[in-house]
């Protein structure tokens, strides 16, 4: 099997490292520059970046983000906000991203993950999907969760894979910051239902949680953002704790 991913996320508001609680209430939770390095050290598999307020004017700023953090880190990490077109991707690849991570622009535009994925590869394109449950059905939303669409998240996705993206990011907007554990009955199905590695995101609030998304939700990697920033867990012992729970992880390796 496998090894599980361990991945904090970043998400970058103005230059900062900022968390809330289903998307909103924000509060300052560093530099992402800083927080990025020693995550590094730490053992993180990989990093995500998000820029949640940005704009085509903002690219710029991303992007140098995004140089600064690759002279940091040795783990490969992913990019994402505002990405609409092959140029957007260009410019953070060659500032030293591994990854982009699309969303509103893809679903407002699905060509562009066939388009990305021909001219970077599937293994270079992530898709978000961000979805919450309304009527009992998954439903998509857009910008940074405040606008519903008419796609549901099981079909989305099955698209998504066909088009070429190589992982998804689905965060559960319903568990998103409440620390009550990751949307696994949801993530099960995707992982069930597809081929390429699903990304679980959304309510990460102890080490129990991590071990349940990976055996009950088949995630391939766990995502979380304030249990790390706020130093509730830290990402060796989660992973010593993994591995004692049987579940395969990429211990650090002492120099």
């Amino acid at each position: 099997m496998l090894a599980k991913r361990i991945i904090p996320c970043l998400d970058i508001k103005d230059g900062r490292t900022v968390k809330g609680v289903n998307f909103v209430d924000l509060r300052d939770a560093g530099d992402p520059v800083e927080l990025a390095e020693i995550y590094s050290q730490e053992g993180a598999d990989e990093l995500v970046f998000l820029d949640i307020s940005a704009t085509e004017q903002k690219r710029k700023t991303l992007a140098d983000l995004v140089y600064r953090v690759a002279k940091k880190v040795n783990i490969p990490f992913t990019v994402g906000g505002g990405i609409s077109s092959i140029e957007d991707v260009d410019i953070l690849l060659h500032n030293g991203a591994d990854k982009v991570s699309i969303n509103s622009s893809a679903v407002k535009n699905p060509q562009l993950i066939n388009d990305l994925a021909a001219k970077f590869g599937s293994q270079c394109i992530v898709v978000a999907i961000d979805a919450k449950q309304i009527d009992g059905e998954w439903i998509v939303h857009l910008v940074g969760g405040k606008v519903p669409t008419e796609r549901k998240l099981f079909e989305w996705a099955k698209e998504v894979e066909k088009r070429g993206a190589g992982e998804i990011l689905f965060t559960s907007m319903d568990h998103d910051g409440t620390k009550n554990g990751f949307a696994n009955k949801a993530l099960s199905k995707l992982s069930k239902e597809l081929n390429i590695p699903i990304i679980a995101s959304g309510g990460a609030g102890n080490m129990q949680h991590f071990t349940d998304t990976f055996k009950d939700g088949m995630a391939d990697a766990a995502l979380a953002a304030s249990v790390f920033h706020f130093k509730e867990i830290k990402i060796e012992t989660l992973k010593t704790n993994l591995q004692v729970n049987g579940i395969p992880v990429r211990l650090k390796k002492e120099l």
